[in-house]
């Protein structure tokens, strides 16, 4: 019987901070005749291996450490899939505490903590859409992201409010997102957490998806069976922060392990959880094994890396005195910024076409430049700057908005700066926040019409796309992570044009390369009036890489205003490919009848023009026939 499954390359490669698929020799490995462990917690006593087939007796298995390697293993005779372990770990004060796998692939139900062997293999049939995906050029393609929370996207009241498994959700969420036309979804972490109203960014199984939505496999099917439509992967990940719970990472072995002893370095104040210590060569190849790992086995064709900033900064959310320089009297956090130029080389060498996206809220340069550029690497980030004022502009009266212009225009500043995503995510419709539809300025007429402008704001402006389950259709009320969305509202018709602008939005992205070929290039958009702040109108163009323009022009006012000059590259008719105020989708139906000539001599500093009727709180995308 095999006694170990760890080369001394495995070693070290682990002790270094270079090991990237760790998952393949730390943790429960089934082997002929029982299963191997291996865990690391190089200050302990001593550790065993318990469970379920021994009555969780704390002394059965002892493990044997592995030289100075840090790593305790052993192999337990009989052991196979779908038992339940843990392991007890006797600190270096004596005290013992049984904690959960940290490589464990499955986990028991919770509120229960048990790790479970677990066999993770499974046929795909995706190889079409990963062979597709190595040759595609994300910063050139559709990237239209429908952000979800697996619990509460749909639910089945009959059956006591649950959850649909991830097996049961793959069928209507294929079909929904098709129909709405969004070329990825995204998932809020799916790995396992111990509570669940942290929506999985208090992570504790780096290596498993939640129990409460079924097996390891269930979530390959439905991963599977998106690819099998065209619809791509992100995965929501954390690699920033972890509970203190007692049976996951924290203070693993007696120690401050996997995260800073010092709590000026290892405690985070405002999700009061443990920070990484991205210094510990270990603890950088359990990071950088975790994220691959969703790349490698569930065929992910992301990561967007959660709460970045907080990693970024040594004095984030701290006052003067509560941090640690660096070595250099600084605030940066120089060993988090080396693992993460780090992680975002290892993905893209090792998984052509995957990407990896920065949620970072500061000014921080060059997120998503080349490490070669001393970027940090992430092929996107997430425009913070973009969502809040525009938020705050749409929430102002429309007799105001005069005043806040630049509202509108001042991303143009640094629009090409990072390679952006567009978000309007979870974060914004929780805590009090209401509804995007909520959020909008005047009555319910405006606020629907308001919200048809902001997606038609999304969807024009260069960047890719990123919007929340149930904003599509106007939910009402704040998102609630214990209730199913409130699919009831589609039935209506003043939310189901909501939902018809949006798919007929991502079907423009997607066929019309002006509004996606250039996205993060300064080439592929030029104002026209940047400063008509007195009728709250901004016009512009996009445009693709042969210089071909889409006119857009949005109407921040409740005013019909007939007859708006604005001055166009080319003479002859322009085409109406979209109006937000159509009828079907809940607008008055006011518009250009189908297009405009070019026909009223020059303007904006251009030598053709159109007479435009705006539509109240509208939009309209043209193209030159």
């Amino acid at each position: 019987m095999p006694t170990t499954l760890l080369s001394d390359d495995d070693l070290h490669l682990f002790n270094e901070g270079s090991h990237l698929r760790l998952y393949e020799r730390l943790g429960a490995h089934v082997v002929e005749g029982g299963t191997a462990f291996a865990v690391w917690a190089p200050n302990a006593r001593a550790v065993h291996v318990m469970g379920d087939w021994n009555g969780w007796n704390k002394g059965d298995h002892a493990l044997t450490p592995r030289g100075t390697s840090g790593i305790w293993e052993g192999v337990v005779p009989g052991v196979g899939v779908g038992n339940h372990y843990k392991f007890h770990v006797v600190g270096i004060q004596g005290r013992g505490v049984d904690k959960a796998d940290p490589f464990a692939f499955a986990t028991e139900l919770p509120p229960k903590t048990a790790s479970v062997v677990a066999d993770l293999s499974y046929r795909w049939g995706d190889s079409r859409w990963m062979k597709e995906r190595a040759s595609r050029d994300a910063l050139k393609t559709p990237l239209s992201i429908y952000e979800l929370h697996t619990g509460s996207w749909r639910r089945k009241p009959e059956e006591g409010n649950r959850s649909l498994t991830y097996r049961e959700l793959a069928g209507p969420l294929v079909e929904y997102v098709k129909q709405l036309g969004f070329t990825h979804v995204e998932l809020m972490p799916i790995m396992e957490h111990p509570f669940y109203g942290s929506w999985g960014y208090q992570t504790t199984g780096y290596f498993a998806p939640t129990s409460r939505q079924g097996t390891p496999q269930d979530l390959m099917v439905l991963i599977d069976q998106l690819h099998q439509a065209g619809i791509g992967v992100i995965l929501d990940w954390v690699p920033s922060h972890f509970p203190a719970d007692e049976h996951g990472l924290n203070n693993f072995d007696g120690t401050g392990l996997y995260e800073h002893a010092d709590p000026r370095q290892g405690f985070h104040p405002d999700w009061k959880s443990s920070i990484f210590n991205y210094g510990r060569h270990e603890v950088r190849s359990f990071l950088l094994s975790s994220g691959l790992f969703w790349l490698d086995l569930y065929h992910a064709d992301g990561l967007r890396c959660d709460a970045v900033a907080s990693t970024l900064y040594l004095d984030y959310s701290r006052k003067p005195g509560e941090w640690i320089p660096n070595k250099f009297g600084g605030r940066e956090n120089i060993e988090a910024i080396e693992f993460l130029r780090r992680l975002n080389q290892e993905v893209y060498a090792h998984f052509p076409g995957a990407q990896t996206i920065a949620e970072e809220s500061t000014s921080w340069p060059g997120v998503s430049r080349p490490n070669y550029l001393g970027g940090l690497g992430f092929g996107f980030k997430w425009d913070m700057g973009w969502m809040h004022d525009t938020l705050a502009y749409l929430a102002r009266d429309p007799v105001h908005r005069r005043f806040h212009h630049n509202d509108l225009t001042f991303r143009g500043l640094y629009a090409f700066h990072e390679n952006f995503v567009l978000p309007l995510s979870h974060d914004e419709v929780v805590h009090g926040k209401g509804s995007l539809l909520q959020k909008m300025a005047g009555d319910e007429w405006q606020k629907r019409a308001n919200l048809r402008l902001l997606f038609c704001n999304q969807w024009a402006t260069p960047g890719k796309k990123l919007l929340f389950m149930g904003c599509e259709f106007g939910q009402e009320r704040e998102w609630n992570h214990d209730a199913s969305l409130d699919w009831h509202l589609t039935g209506d018709a003043r939310h189901a044009g909501l939902q018809r602008l949006v798919a007929d939005l991502n079907e423009l992205y997607k066929r019309e390369t002006a509004m996606h070929e250039l996205d993060v290039d300064a080439a592929g958009f030029e104002w026209i009036d940047a400063n008509d702040s007195n009728q709250s109108v901004a016009c512009f163009l996009r445009k693709n890489k042969q210089g071909e323009p889409i006119l857009v022009v949005l109407n921040y006012t409740p005013i019909l205003r007939a007859g708006y000059r604005v001055g166009v590259p080319r003479g002859g008719h322009w085409r109406e490919l979209l109006n937000s105020d159509a009828t079907v989708y809940g607008g008055s139906g006011v518009g250009n009848y189908g297009g405009a000539d070019a026909n009223q001599g020059p303007f904006h500093g251009r030598e053709h023009s159109l007479q435009l009727t705006l539509p109240p709180l509208g939009a309209v995308f043209l193209k030159p026939a």
